[in-house]
C-alpha cells in the first residue's frame, strides 16, 4: 500500500471518534442536544493534561502524555466505547489491543504506538499514572459540566444498568447530586495523588462552568 494511502486511511479511521458518542452520557440519558464525542474526550483530557502539569509542576515528558493520550481511545474504532459496567478489565484489554493492532496496521510507527498504549495500560510509569488519572477525572469533569446545565434527572433511569450498580447506589443514597457521585466515585476508585483529589474536591464544591 501507497504511503499516501496509510495516511488517509489511518485519518478517516480516526475520524470516526468524532461521530463515536461517549456510551455514559447515553446511559444516563443526558438530555442535551449534542453530547459529548470520544474525539472530543481526547481533546479534554489532552487540555486537562497541560493545566495540571503546568499548576503543579510535575516530573514528566509531559510531550509523551500529550501522545500516550492521543492514542489512548484507538480500541474504540472498532469495539466502541465499553464502560467498566459492562466489560471486564481483562476482556476490554484483550480485545483493545487486537482492535488497536487492526487500526495501526499497515502504519511504519505501529510497535511504537502500541507500545505507548500498553504503557498506558500499565500505569507503571509516571507518565501513565498522571495520563490515567487525566483520563478519569475528565470525565467526571464533564460529567460536572452536564449537570450544572441541569441535563440529567435521576428518576429518569429505568433502563440505566449502571444506575443500578451497588457502588454508585451507595453513594447516591447519601442525597449527592449526580455528578458529584461520579467525582466521590473517582476518588474512591482511581487512586488519585492529592493534587488530582484537591481538583477533584473543588469540582465538588463549585460551579466550575462559572470560572470562566
Amino acid at each position: 500500500m501507497r504511503k499516501e494511502e496509510n495516511v488517509l486511511k489511518y485519518y478517516v479511521l480516526c475520524n470516526k471518534l468524532k461521530n463515536t458518542i461517549r456510551t455514559g452520557w447515553k446511559d444516563w440519558n443526558v438530555e442535551r442536544t449534542r453530547l459529548e464525542s470520544v474525539a472530543e474526550h481526547i481533546f479534554g483530557v489532552q487540555m486537562l493534561a497541560i493545566a495540571m502539569k503546568s499548576e503543579y509542576e510535575y516530573d514528566i515528558n509531559i510531550m509523551r502524555v500529550i501522545f500516550m493520550l492521543a492514542v489512548h481511545e484507538l480500541e474504540e474504532i472498532y469495539i466502541g466505547d465499553l464502560t467498566q459496567f459492562q466489560v471486564s478489565k481483562e476482556e476490554k484489554k484483550k480485545i483493545g489491543h487486537e482492535a488497536v493492532s487492526k487500526v495501526l496496521d499497515g502504519l511504519l510507527d505501529k510497535k511504537e504506538i502500541e507500545n505507548i498504549i500498553l504503557e498506558f495500560d500499565d500505569r507503571i510509569t509516571n507518565e501513565a499514572k498522571f495520563a490515567y488519572q487525566c483520563d478519569k477525572l475528565e470525565c467526571d469533569l464533564q460529567c460536572r459540566l452536564y449537570d450544572e446545565e441541569n441535563c440529567v434527572d435521576l428518576n429518569n433511569q429505568i433502563s440505566n444498568t449502571t444506575f443500578r450498580d451497588s457502588r454508585v447506589q451507595k453513594l447516591l443514597k447519601d442525597e449527592i447530586s449526580w455528578s458529584e457521585m461520579w467525582l466521590k466515585f473517582g476518588q474512591e476508585s482511581y487512586n488519585y495523588d492529592k493534587n488530582f483529589t484537591n481538583v477533584s474536591n473543588y469540582a465538588i464544591n463549585h460551579n466550575i462552568k462559572e470560572l470562566i
